[in-house]
């Protein structure tokens, strides 16, 4: 594949796999990275939050605070329970099992593109992010070990299942979010501690694992978690992780989310020019996630063709995060967006 492509994070407003695919097969065809399996279904269309919600029967784990996932203050937290421990080996949140049930799915779709290495692409939501969603930040961080465990046993069996050519897309919005809260001073040392939790997936999984990074602010509900004054704090923490990316488990692109959810990207030259920092290494592509349904074509053209002038070479594209929080309408229509800032 030549030219520019696109980048589908991985919801889509769909039924199942096969309507997801299609839908993606349909609008982007030819200029496809990969293919997400849509995360259909109602665990898992709305990234961690279902799938949170699914382990509240879990026996090592209780309810603390009730939440409805209705915005960011409404977020249930689960604690351990006392007197137990949380093993990795303990936890499932279902992206194996989820693989299995896509790969018939892609299998029809690569023969109906006529593209039979067309890669599966399988979302990892780093360990801390799941951890901070299920147990909140300070649990999080005291039970991560098992958290950690469970996402690199998941990446594995993925890989078994899936082979070789799948791309694994770690998904770290919460460490996009604290770099941006951060004040400005310290955001260096930050983004070198943040980074670390990402590359700890990349280090551990097996060699040869093929990885993407998607950063992302937030989507719950269609709904940013926060906003950037200026890419800098992404700049920052993309820098921090490709300088320490492991070797023996490629790399092949920083997703950067220049749109927020329901807010489209701004057209300022000013909110991108942090953007000349961006110190990517040879292979890894930048993806810009900047499309936009609510946005005028042109206006997108135009910031398209900043960021490629920024960073020297020529982007590929995607949303800022996931579609599956939209109507299917306005999905589509952002995905016709996507090719047609592919095409030309």
């Amino acid at each position: 594949m030549t030219g520019r492509q696109v980048l589908l994070l991985g919801s889509l407003p769909a039924q199942d796999a096969d309507d997801a695919m299609g839908m993606a097969a349909r609008l982007l065809g030819g200029r496809l990275r990969a293919m997400p399996d849509g995360e259909t279904g109602t665990a898992r269309k709305d990234w961690l939050a279902g799938l949170c919600d699914e382990q509240h029967g879990h026996p090592d784990l209780e309810v603390v605070r009730p939440g409805a996932w209705r915005d960011y203050d409404d977020v249930p937290r689960l604690r351990v329970r006392r007197g137990h421990r949380l093993y990795g080996t303990n936890l499932d949140y279902g992206h194996a099992e989820a693989a299995r049930e896509s790969l018939p799915a892609l299998q029809r779709v690569r023969e109906q593109l006529g593209r039979p290495d067309l890669p599966f692409q399988a979302s990892v939501p780093g360990d801390f992010d799941t951890a901070f969603f299920t147990l909140g930040p300070v649990d999080g961080l005291r039970n991560l070990r098992a958290f950690t465990e469970m996402t690199l046993r998941e990446v594995r069996e993925v890989k078994e299942t899936a082979g070789d050519d799948t791309v694994f897309q770690i998904e770290v919005p919460v460490e996009l979010v604290m770099m941006i809260k951060a004040p400005a001073r310290v955001r260096p040392v930050v983004a070198s501690r943040l980074a670390e939790g990402i590359l700890r997936i990349a280090r551990n999984s097996p060699a040869g694992t093929r990885f993407g990074v998607h950063l992302c602010v937030g989507d719950l509900n269609n709904r940013p978690l926060a906003e950037m004054e200026d890419v800098s704090p992404l700049v920052l923490l993309a820098n921090a992780v490709t300088r320490r990316w492991p070797e023996g488990r490629p790399l092949l692109y920083v997703h950067a989310p220049l749109a927020a959810a329901d807010q489209p990207a701004p057209v300022r030259a000013d909110y991108y020019a942090p953007l000349r920092d961006l110190e990517l290494p040879v292979g890894v592509d930048l993806v810009a996630g900047f499309v936009h349904e609510r946005q005028d074509l042109a206006d997108q053209r135009r910031i398209r063709d900043q960021v490629d002038d920024l960073v020297g070479l020529q982007v590929d594209v995607a949303a800022a995060c996931g579609l599956g929080r939209r109507t299917r309408e306005a999905a589509e229509r952002n995905l016709a967006q996507a090719a047609a800032l592919a095409e030309d």
